[in-house]
């Protein structure tokens, strides 16, 4: 559940509103009287960023626009969207149904915060039965502007929807989103963007001879899925495509590996993760039309200790031919993701980007404040790549691919096995 974004027509007597300051009394007596100014100037001379006025019939958020030297554009950016996600929090604890945002000459600054706003506004009621007050009140974020666009509001849309869209997906519990239902789900969401979408069941992977996502399956009562997306306009600007993997792991308990530590497995729900990244990205590139030939590929499967499950020791042989030494079956993903990626070869893409939850190595390397990245492509991509990610403030902290890491994957018995050691574990 999200709340879109609309461009406001009309400023009402009772709406809730958000107004943009750069501290100074540069206020509007339209809607403050004599009293509340000199009250907004006070908070404002002790530095405070935001202040509240309470109007009884509406509240009037505002919120200041403090460009500090010393911070780069990213971060202030990322600051009006955690400011948008504290107004959303006043806003439901107050009951409103609607907030306007009054533009302020400053573009990026109010597109900021109302994406705070939308973003913070997610729920997940699904499984909510009992108490609906839990339902926040915000139904409508509306932006007040000469400035910003109904295709800006468009494109914020789609890029809030896709984002919910992958949440909702990360939210739902194994005992509904196994493999099978995670491909529909994904299905489901390329056919609202039309996006060309083929859904591989278990006898055409084994056809395919990927034996890394057979084996990680063969311990789960439900069968493997591959999904492969396939945008591709008529104005394409590139004759080969991007691809995009996405590690598919819809609950992971280690497999026969069984996840030791105390609550190792809460949120092992979410290790299908990457998948819903690719399918989510897929949505929202449709959606908005980009003229880019683009590809999806997100392999499926639980992974469990059965009767049947691989086990440390076992050789597998991937769709690439090459044979892999298994030691940690909870070291599944990489092998789901690289039958994906020797899949991804035929396509001949310009580019291939794997988006997967990594391992506790990478946490332990930078904690939660970014993304553990890694690869092989060239500068240029990987300055564009940091750009991106600095934009939303998702941050790359990028690890070095040296040869020597080769030496720590080499089997005695055959190609290859599934781990390093610990260290430089997400490497």
């Amino acid at each position: 559940m999200y709340t879109s974004l609309k461009l406001a027509s009309t400023l009402g007597k009772n709406d809730h509103l958000l107004i943009f300051t750069k501290g100074k009394n540069d206020f509007d007596k339209q809607f403050f009287s004599a009293a509340e100014i000199r009250y907004i100037s006070e908070k404002l001379k002790q530095n405070k960023k935001q202040v509240c006025i309470n109007q009884l019939n509406r509240f009037i958020f505002i919120q200041v626009v403090d460009v500090s030297k010393n911070k780069d554009t990213y971060h202030h950016l990322e600051e009006f969207r955690k400011a948008g996600a504290k107004w959303i929090a006043k806003a439901n604890t107050e009951g409103a149904k609607k907030i306007i945002i009054i533009d302020n000459d400053n573009k990026e600054a109010v597109i900021a915060i109302a994406e705070g706003m939308s973003l913070a506004n997610y729920q997940f009621l699904k499984y909510k039965t009992a108490d609906k007050k839990e339902k926040y009140s915000l139904e409508e974020i509306c932006i007040s502007s000469k400035k910003i666009s109904k295709t800006d509001i468009e494109r914020l849309n789609i890029i809030v929807e896709a984002t919910c869209k992958a949440r909702d997906l990360v939210n739902e519990p194994q005992s509904y989103l196994n493999a099978t239902v995670f491909a529909n789900e994904l299905k489901s969401l390329s056919k609202n963007a039309g996006v060309k979408c083929e859904v591989f069941d278990k006898k055409k992977i084994k056809s395919l001879k990927m034996g890394g996502l057979i084996a990680v399956n063969l311990g789960s009562p439900q069968p493997p899925t591959f999904t492969v997306m396939e945008w591709k306009p008529r104005n394409a600007i590139n004759k080969k495509p991007y691809v995009l993997v996405g590690k598919g792991v819809v609950y992971d308990t280690g497999g026969m590996s069984l996840k030791p530590t105390a609550n190792s497995m809460d949120y092992m729900k979410c290790d299908m993760a990457g998948g819903a990244v690719v399918g989510a990205t897929m949505y929202a590139i449709a959606k908005a039309k980009l003229p880019i030939y683009i590809i999806g590929l997100v392999p499926a499967t639980d992974n469990r200790p059965d009767g049947d499950a691989y086990v440390p020791g076992d050789v597998i042989t991937m769709m690439s031919g090459k044979t892999v030494e298994v030691l940690n079956t909870d070291a599944e993903g990489r092998l789901i993701l690289a039958d994906a990626l020797h899949y991804a070869k035929r396509f001949d893409p310009v580019l291939v980007m794997d988006f997967a939850t990594l391992t506790g190595a990478a946490a332990a390397a930078i904690g939660h404040y970014g993304i553990v990245a890694m690869g092989t492509a060239d500068e240029n991509v990987m300055s564009r790549l940091n750009e991106s990610g600095n934009h939303v403030y998702e941050r790359l902290a990028v690890m070095p691919f040296w040869e020597e890491y080769d030496e720590l994957l080499k089997s005695d018995i055959a190609d290859l096995k599934n781990i390093g050691g610990p260290s430089a574990g997400a490497i």
